[in-house]
């Protein structure tokens, strides 16, 4: 970062102007939702989502959004969007909307929000603050919402300690509750934003594939269990460091006395592909959305889609919040879509990035031109799936 070379005087002018700057920004994010905002307002109503404005079904089809989870903690901005212009969000927006979904998952970092360990990242350029990451965040999410696209927030992951890396940890911690209190007090007021709890409880790292510990439902649902610092790209050594699990009922009341009265997404465990005890262990609320992670390489197959997830689609809303594959052009992917619309599963793609070597990459830029499984994508956004083989 440049180093200041200015008067006394001139230090202080420049300090006055970051304080009104913040002073501003902070405005900005503490407005209401536009009351006109065409997305839909969903709730949770008689064991199913509906639109709130007129009381029909809402069965969200979509997109995951990916960026503020991993630009910031590794200091490359806040988001793919910073180098692409002062209207980047609204074209972003428009671009997205143009593709025929209604719902945007935003994955974002816990400590980009908060400020904690030594996140967002600067660079030689740039200054990157806790408050121009929710700038940027809040800037998208309204920008979303006025091109009529409901918006999931999604507490993903953190920076990793002493680098630049970042992943997801295995549960909640205590930080966590200062997030949600955050970020449900800015969108108390947004009927059109949701919130994802915690992305995919686990407990496995991506390094081995193997278990690292023992998380059973109980802690899952009331927390109390000791899981490893470590996220899940670091290897977890012997003799590990560990924190206190917080459980799903903890981040539910967090959100609920911040005022948000949106309906929560709560994902079940083994990465959010495991919903077997979800609706015995859920906490009393009735906004509560049962999320889960489909890809061909998880546990949970057509067998377990039928026995797990359509009767519990009968009791409570169900919300595919990651599907992908690790060819999502061969069949597995259209195949989990029917088995979806047949039961009312909502599913968001994975993944809205300019990823090259990702064959889930539904665009080759952030211009929106599409990958060969984005043509498919939107292909069945605009005319249905076709029938099964």
């Amino acid at each position: 970062m440049a180093q200041l070379r200015r008067s006394g005087g001139g230090v202080v002018l420049l300090l006055l102007l970051g304080l009104l700057g913040s002073i501003a920004l902070g405005w900005f994010l503490s407005r209401p939702q536009d009351p006109e905002s065409p997305a839909a307002r969903p709730v949770v109503r008689d064991g199913a989502l509906v639109d709130a404005r007129s009381g029909d079904p809402w069965v969200p089809q979509g997109i995951n959004w990916s960026g503020f989870e991993s630009a910031c903690a590794q200091g490359w901005g806040y988001s793919g969007l910073d180098p692409l212009g002062e209207d980047a969000e609204a074209d972003q927006a428009a671009v997205i909307a143009s593709w025929g979904v209604d719902t945007v998952r935003l994955p974002l970092n816990q400590d980009c929000w908060l400020g904690t360990r030594s996140a967002p990242v600067s660079d030689d350029f740039v200054e990157r603050t806790p408050l121009g990451y929710r700038g940027a965040v809040d800037r998208f999410v309204r920008a979303l919402n006025a091109e009529g696209l409901v918006v999931v927030l999604d507490l993903h992951s953190r920076k990793r300690i002493g680098s630049a890396g970042f992943g997801s940890t295995a549960m909640p911690d205590s930080e966590s509750l200062a997030f949600w209190r955050s970020v449900a007090a800015q969108y108390s007021a947004s009927p059109s934003v949701l919130f994802d709890a915690f992305s995919a409880p686990h407990s496995r790292d991506d390094v081995r594939g193997a278990p690292v510990f023992e998380l059973g439902w109980r802690c899952w649902s009331q927390g109390g269990c000791e899981v490893p610092v470590e996220d899940d790209r670091t290897q977890t050594k012997p003799g590990r460091a560990t924190y206190e699990a917080l459980g799903m009922a903890d981040l539910v009341a967090a959100i609920r006395r911040a005022g948000a009265e949106q309906p929560i997404l709560l994902s079940g465990l083994d990465g959010a592909n495991d919903l077997r005890a979800w609706a015995d262990s859920v906490p009393d609320d009735d906004q509560l959305v049962a999320a889960f992670h489909a890809y061909d390489t998880a546990a949970c197959g057509p067998a377990c889609w039928e026995r797990v997830l359509a009767p519990l689609a009968d009791r409570v809303p169900v919300l595919t919040t990651e599907l992908g594959a690790e060819d999502p052009t061969d069949g597995w992917v259209a195949d989990y879509l029917r088995f979806a619309q047949e039961h009312d599963i909502g599913s968001l793609l994975w993944v809205w990035a300019e990823l090259p070597a990702d064959p889930m990459a539904l665009v080759s830029d952030l211009d929106g031109t599409p990958t060969p499984w984005g043509e498919l994508a939107r292909e069945w956004w605009s005319q249905g799936l076709p029938e099964a083989g």
